[in-house]
């Protein structure tokens, strides 16, 4: 119930349109899904995993999301999808025009989870049987999956029980989840599952960016001591080998319940770090963002993106390798808008933020995707459909 409610509390934050979309249904029922997820292939073409209520399918857009392809499934029957605020089917292409879509499912009213993957190597006309990310049965959600840009290895990550369940069943306390780790071996499976971090939050989407070769950057909603729910990065030395936690800033948001509302990263060319995120502190409410010059150095003071009466929510980074971009969502009392600031000089400078995109009903959180030096807002909502917007022309 605790659960519960904190969804329902992070769903009424994000604006009374929103909230349409995350409510529980009548008699218990799953809501129906409201998602659409980005992806660009080599050659150009988007492409958009979208879910419903049980069901995954995948469009393809050759037009820059004015036109799609009839939908291809990848979820051949019905499946218990995890409906959460934070949980989307995510899709990611890899170099040879690959694609691999990730989701999880509830294995119980617990809100156990499975996470899930399925592979095309035919250009989306068909997909592999989805297949779970790792053999243990424990619970995973929040899966992401991101390509290393210097191999095209798959990395997945996700929040993981495992040893909850094993610490619980010896008698002995284990806050939230873990963050576990794979690398795909091949395009066949995955390999062994690893865990970086114990005791992490278990209900917020994780962030992912690649700070060199073989070394993903993972951003999380960490529980410190004191049941204190701010987020930390771990980037890995290599493959094989998580570094040490390094804490984003000290909001001290201590609160028993799961907020349902991750972070975002970016990784600059130059190897600067660019973290943004909500919190609800008692000293600092509302969406911050704070940079650091590299993987080793401490973050810097946190700035705030908006006011809190204007319910920032649902923050996203991009570096495109010209420019950092950074969107968010806000409710003004009438309708959901987009904001969006962009840096070209590493995130030291910022243009003001302005509005480039508004809907007054229901809609998915704003998301950025990039090819061939263009950057674009990415947006599905109830009354205006999807949406592919430019950024770069923008003054």
């Amino acid at each position: 119930m605790r659960l519960l409610l904190a969804l329902l509390a992070i769903a009424l934050l994000a604006g009374p349109a929103v909230a349409q979309h995350h409510n529980h249904g009548k008699s218990g029922a799953a809501p129906e899904a409201f998602t659409a997820t980005p992806a660009f292939d080599p050659d150009g073409t988007l492409w958009l995993v979208r879910a419903t209520a049980d069901k995954i399918v995948v469009v393809k857009s050759t037009d820059l999301g004015k036109t799609f392809s009839e939908p291809t499934a990848v979820t051949p029957e019905p499946m218990n999808l995890d409906w959460g605020p934070d949980a989307r089917a995510r899709i990611a292409v890899d170099p040879k025009g690959g694609l691999i879509v990730t989701f999880a499912i509830f294995q119980d009213r617990n809100f156990n989870g499975r996470a899930f993957y399925a592979r095309s190597r035919d250009n989306g006309a068909s997909f592999t049987p989805p297949r779970p990310i790792t053999t243990d049965k424990t619970s995973q959600r929040f899966e992401t999956a991101a390509i290393d840009p210097s191999s095209g290895r798959v990395f997945a990550t996700w929040l993981d029980k495992r040893n909850g369940a094993k610490a619980r069943a010896a008698g002995k306390p284990y806050p939230g989840a873990a963050l576990a780790y794979a690398w795909e071996d091949g395009d066949a499976d995955f390999g062994k599952t690893e865990i970086a971090v114990d005791n992490t939050c278990e209900c917020c989407r994780l962030g992912v960016a690649f700070a060199g070769p073989g070394r993903p950057a993972v951003v999380f909603r960490n529980i410190f001591p004191g049941s204190v729910r701010d987020h930390a990065v771990v980037t890995f030395k290599d493959v094989t080998t998580p570094g040490s936690l390094r804490r984003v800033s000290a909001d001290d948001w201590k609160i028993e319940a799961c907020p349902h509302h991750g972070p975002t990263i970016a990784v600059a060319p130059d190897g600067s770090y660019h973290i943004a995120w909500f919190t609800d502190a008692p000293a600092r409410k509302g969406l911050f963002y704070a940079r650091a010059d590299d993987g080793n150095v401490p973050f810097g003071a946190p700035r705030a993106l908006s006011s809190p009466n204007r319910q920032p929510a649902r923050p996203y980074l991009l570096s495109d390798g010209q420019a950092l971009h950074l969107v968010w969502k806000e409710f003004d009392g009438t309708k959901s808008v987009v904001r969006w600031q962009v840096s070209r000089d590493s995130g030291r400078q910022w243009t003001e933020a302005r509005t480039i995109a508004e809907t007054s009903d229901a809609s998915d959180h704003p998301l950025l995707v990039a090819h061939g030096g263009h950057a674009y807002l990415s947006w599905l909502t109830k009354v205006e459909g999807y949406r592919l917007i430019p950024l770069e022309n923008r003054p």
